[in-house]
């Protein structure tokens, strides 16, 4: 074991996952990936003695400087981090529990917050089978992530959103004005209050993920099911900001041009079928076009904090640029 892993099973700790968990012993803790800018880690520990092989410890400890790898290392972008902790921890012990197997996610066992740190025992989805992580997608692939958002946005559709971000998503515009301030596009930089009003303005509001790209996805043996992890950024908002975001993060720009009306047809066809489900007084048609008119918007909302943030970064190319350019000409007087 490192250090740090060392630090994270101190005796204290082993006592709450035992008491947690119902277990025995901790027979392993092996590291499955640092968390962004330095701020801690996420280990796998495996079990004896009780019901579960193995259980996620998500070990989040604030350092005294960030070493952020774009180099936007500020005490704005410091505590933005610190509150997408907390809201992933009330997340997990208020809001989780609705998410039913149509939109899987791990169950949390504890939490434990302190002033510099903070604790989240999870179930392992490997052992839940879930245990398949992917780089490159199938169409039958992007379908079944597509499933999950059009069910998890049906599931929390008028939700409240007490203890998570008001608005969701990492890039939100209030929470980026270092970002806002360094984009040299000025019809974008002008544009982007208007973009952010539009989204917040719609009638239809859900929980968004708030970063649903491919990483977040965990994929299993069986046809069309995963679980998605990571609930850093769940907040209020348009479906439409996952749904663009996702496609972005899994899809060339050719690949976004050819399959952007059937995709979206696809992920309308299994939200409009759960919300009938789950909230048979709404009216999915209403919805549909609202949503549907919302994602160009959405889709130049990222693009807005992307090309303040990394100016250079591969997903800038023609299809978000004129998808965006659309929006602006859309909104201008």
């Amino acid at each position: 074991m490192t250090d740090s892993m060392q630090d994270a099973l101190a005796p204290s700790l082993v006592n709450a996952v035992l008491a947690a968990t119902g277990a025995r012993a901790i027979d392993s803790c092996t590291g499955v990936q640092s968390l962004w800018s330095g701020y801690g880690e996420i280990l796998r520990l495996t079990l004896s003695g009780g019901d579960r092989s193995s259980v996620i410890l998500k070990h989040v400890k604030l350092p005294d400087q960030g070493n952020h790898p774009r180099g936007w290392n500020t005490d704005l972008s410091h505590q933005r981090k610190i509150r997408s902790y907390q809201v992933e921890a009330h997340w997990y012990q208020h809001y989780a529990h609705r998410c039913d197997q149509s939109s899987p996610v791990p169950e949390c066992l504890a939490v434990e917050a302190g002033d510099d740190e903070t604790l989240l025992l999870l179930t392992d989805l490997n052992s839940e089978g879930f245990d398949i992580r992917k780089d490159s997608v199938d169409i039958g692939d992007i379908h079944a992530c597509l499933t999950w958002l059009a069910n998890f946005h049906a599931t929390y559709l008028g939700s409240s959103t007490d203890g998570l971000w008001q608005c969701g998503t990492y890039w939100h515009l209030a929470t980026r004005p270092d970002e806002l301030a360094a984009l040299d596009d000025r019809k974008l930089r002008d544009a982007a209050p208007l973009i952010d009003r539009q989204l917040r303005n719609c009638q239809f509001q859900t929980l968004v993920h708030g970063d649903a790209k491919l990483a977040n996805f965990c994929f299993s043996n069986a046809s069309n099911h995963v679980a998605a992890v990571d609930f850093q950024y769940v907040g209020g908002g348009c479906g439409m900001k996952d749904v663009a975001y996702f496609l972005g993060s899994c899809l060339t720009e050719n690949e976004c041009q050819a399959l952007e009306t059937e995709l979206l047809d696809f992920y309308f066809s299994a939200l409009c079928n759960q919300v009938q489900s789950k909230h048979p007084r709404i009216d999915t048609d209403a919805l549909e076009t609202e949503w549907h008119i919302m994602f160009d918007v959405a889709w130049a909302d990222f693009h807005r904090f992307l090309k303040g943030w990394s100016p250079g970064h591969w997903k800038l190319n023609s299809y978000s640029e004129q998808l965006t350019r659309r929006v602006i000409e859309r909104l201008q007087p």
